[in-house]
């Protein structure tokens, strides 16, 4: 393929997904991760782009929300490896909220395999993941379909999540920085996604590095409410994404990054394994949460008196 052949076929994805990562572009343009990079160089150049960390955008400083076709079949095996991780989170009686994305969509595929579970979402893919699961109750919120991501938003939905207490929640988003935290690029979908916050003890972030440095335009868990990340090994040229893991995790924020995959790897799919992939590891960066164990979420309202680093449990979904 001829370098303007390549440089049009890139840009024609990124247009079609607004954010992909030089991992995925080499894939389809059949090329080196290098060569890649220097194209994606030249288009930015021309103004046709913008570099991130890891992928190029489109042009403006903010990404746009790609539809859940094109999510699905961005970073397989980065999501793979990450829904492993973040179920071995959760335990047997465990009450949960669980958001829309297709990473969490992952998750929930191995959230069906844990007893007495009970799981509240607003997404129908991880309703329908856990629809045939033994022992899991499933709880959805209401509000009005949103067709892109097959997530329910609007007033209805945040309105269900009113008095709810479950001890963490799982979401995902289309950005993640240290200075602002997880960002989506819809308003409807960043309002749920808060409401799902106030119900939780606890926010686990799940993304992948190509998530990481990335802005868009609202806001949805600040950096000092996201109690951990759990993310991928970025490749080893991306200074940038090891840049803001270290920041996210001077901001208190505990980092799990789930074992990478070679150039090329699997694709992770259906399979749920690790296999050739290195071990989870916890970050040696600091992780300790400001105010210490017992501080209480912005906006959560107030929590029990709980000894340090004592576990939340909520068996039941008493309501207030």
């Amino acid at each position: 393929m001829f370098a303007a052949e390549r440089r049009q076929l890139i840009l024609e994805m990124v247009r079609a997904n607004g954010a992909v990562s030089l991992r995925e572009l080499a894939r389809v343009v059949q090329t080196s991760e290098v060569t890649v990079r220097r194209d994606v160089r030249a288009l930015e150049a021309e103004g046709l782009l913008d570099r991130r960390h890891g992928g190029a955008v489109l042009p403006g400083g903010f990404t746009r929300e790609s539809g859940f076709p094109q999510k699905s079949h961005l970073a397989t095996a980065e999501k793979t490896a990450i829904a492993d991780v973040a179920a071995s989170l959760v335990e047997e009686g465990e009450a949960v909220v669980v958001g829309a994305g297709t990473t969490t969509q992952e998750l929930a595929r191995r959230l069906a395999r844990v007893p007495g579970l009970t799981v509240v979402t607003n997404s129908l893919l991880v309703a329908q993941a856990l629809a045939h699961a033994n022992r899991v109750e499933v709880v959805m919120t209401g509000g009005t379909l949103r067709g892109s991501n097959y997530a329910l938003v609007g007033s209805g939905a945040e309105q269900s999540l009113q008095g709810l207490r479950v001890s963490r929640a799982f979401l995902s988003g289309s950005g993640l920085t240290a200075e602002r935290g997880l960002s989506t690029s819809n308003m409807l979908s960043a309002s749920v996604d808060r409401a799902l916050v106030q119900a939780a003890a606890e926010v686990v972030v799940l993304a992948d590095h190509t998530k990481l440095g990335t802005d868009t335009m609202f806001q949805t868990v600040p950096t000092d409410v996201i109690t951990r990340l759990v993310t991928d090994e970025p490749p080893a040229h991306d200074d940038r994404a090891a840049t803001e893991l270290q920041a996210l995790a001077d901001q208190g924020v505990q980092i799990t990054v789930a074992g990478g995959t070679a150039s090329g790897g699997a694709s992770g799919e259906g399979g749920g394994g690790m296999a050739g992939r290195r071990p989870r590891r916890e970050s040696p960066l600091p992780v300790q949460r400001r105010g210490g164990p017992t501080a209480q979420l912005r906006g959560a309202g107030p929590l029990h008196e709980q000894q340090a680093g004592e576990r939340v449990r909520v068996a039941d979904m008493r309501r207030r």
